[in-house]
């Protein structure tokens, strides 16, 4: 018996993110130079512009990658002049990140990619289709959050 995951949950999201992520990660390095982690990066950064900068650590966090991996992105970006680092003014083992003039406008590119990319990908189905699957997902998301806020608790 040959075995088919193609309608289960956890194997249809994870399919469609690696493809997605194929293809934003090729058109990103194509029209702008960064990579999808690098534009994931800058995104998260922006989302928290106004706040106290975030460091190296909560960044790795924010991210879900490990502070060695930030920490070697972060190098490249630097030196590349799309972040810079700053000292804490409370802790000088700390340094916040902050994005640089130009990493704001790849992010409006990178931005414009994943639209485009978005709309190719969902071109098969409805205006009504589409907002119906990005409410489920939307839906999905929070059960997992409370599950994982659940399991945080009973820890």
């Amino acid at each position: 018996m040959k075995w088919s995951f193609t309608r289960r949950f956890g194997f249809l999201v994870n399919d469609v993110s690696r493809l997605y992520s194929q293809q934003f990660d090729r058109l990103a390095r194509e029209e702008i130079g960064l990579s999808q982690a690098q534009c994931r990066l800058v995104g998260v950064l922006a989302a928290h512009e106004g706040d106290e900068p975030l460091s190296q650590t909560e960044l790795a966090q924010r991210l879900g990658l490990s502070t060695m991996a930030v920490g070697g992105l972060c190098d490249r970006m630097a030196a590349a002049g799309w972040i810079r680092r700053e000292p804490s003014p409370t802790d000088r083992r700390i340094n916040r990140l902050k994005l640089e003039p130009r990493a704001r406008k790849a992010l409006a590119a990178a931005l414009a990619i994943g639209d485009d990319l978005t709309a190719r990908s969902l071109a098969a189905l409805t205006a009504a289709e589409r907002a119906q699957l990005l409410a489920l997902l939307a839906k999905t998301r929070e059960g997992l959050l409370r599950l994982n806020a659940q399991e945080e608790i009973a820890a």
